[in-house]
């Protein structure tokens, strides 16, 4: 029984219903390895009602699975979740980014891909970004590109990349995982 709404975003992220320790166990090793950050099946457990202790979750451990849907923190989610009722992608496994409908001029957002690329991004505006911070990629920070849609687990194709001393090129990030994104 799903006691919180966020529970039904998990689910149908996962593609799969919470139902048995074995699938708590599933769902903590998931955010581990996605947010590096524990969060016992025994917590999930109890906002899925599964345990039944009538206390409420902390909204850190809110803010961890509202991460792990892509958002920035339970504020975030709480105020994006309704938009996003209405779309037909899957919060995690499916999720896009439309970026001239969703971004605005300054927004960030945090592209990872395996096995540890990390790399901020800011919107400029016109499709256009520039990026702040990398950590184990090819892309470095005031490197600019073009992109319309980011496709959760899918490849990122970035266009007229554009690096210091170097003609503008296509690139591939996340070519045989995909990438994840969340807003900063």
């Amino acid at each position: 029984m799903c006691i919180y709404p966020i529970t039904q975003h998990l689910e149908k992220a996962l593609g799969r219903k919470m139902r048995t320790p074995r699938d708590f166990d599933y769902l903590s090793k998931q955010i581990f390895d996605r947010l590096h950050v524990s969060l016992s099946p025994t917590t999930l457990k109890r906002l899925w009602g599964y345990l039944d202790d009538g206390g409420q979750p902390r909204e850190s451990t809110l803010t961890i699975l509202a991460r792990f849907l892509g958002y920035s923190d339970w504020s975030d989610y709480m105020e994006h979740a309704q938009d996003e009722k209405s779309q037909e992608s899957d919060p995690l496994l499916c999720r896009k980014l439309s970026i001239n409908e969703v971004l605005r001029e300054g927004d960030r957002l945090r592209l990872t891909w395996h096995p540890d690329r990390v790399c901020d991004v800011e919107y400029l505006g016109d499709l256009r970004f520039v990026v702040v911070d990398s950590e184990h990629t090819r892309l470095r920070v005031g490197d600019t590109f073009e992109c319309s849609l980011v496709m959760e687990g899918e490849p990122l194709y970035l266009d007229n990349l554009r690096q210091e001393g170097r003609p503008p090129v296509s690139y591939v990030c996340g070519k045989k995982s995909g990438v994840l994104f969340q807003r900063l």
